[in-house]
């Protein structure tokens, strides 16, 4: 079993940034890809962002492209999400998860996931 721990979250304003951290602790013997996800009240979980093992490809969703960057320190276990010119509608809870690299492709869909985070909250005022 792997467990993944999201950090970071809070209450920032408008334009303010703010950075996640997921950190995996257990069984880390595989190779993940590792994705964020977050889900406002009432909608769906949506994807956000994710990164390959190596850190080497790197896919976003268009409503955080070119504010947000994902990054990962393997020898930490350890994925990061800076956020940049937060907007309200980015007030979500937002999850971290992992996926066999075995398994390839399918970055966005929440179903291919197998390990996921309990979520941190962000909530971003206007």
């Amino acid at each position: 079993q792997v467990q993944l721990v999201e950090s970071g979250g809070g209450l920032v304003q408008a334009g303010g940034s703010l950075s996640l951290s997921c950190a995996a602790s257990g069984r880390i013997d595989s190779r993940f890809d590792m994705g964020w996800f977050r889900q406002a009240p009432g909608k769906e979980r949506e994807f956000v962002t994710a990164s390959t093992w190596s850190g080497g490809r790197t896919y976003y969703a268009d409503s955080v492209k070119g504010r947000s960057t994902i990054s990962r320190d393997n020898a930490k276990n350890t994925v990061y999400l800076q956020m940049n010119s937060l907007k309200p509608e980015d007030t979500a809870v937002y999850y971290c998860a992992a996926k066999f690299s075995a398994v390839y492709g399918g970055y966005s869909n929440p179903l291919v996931y197998n390990y996921w985070g309990q979520g941190t909250q962000v909530t971003v005022s206007s």
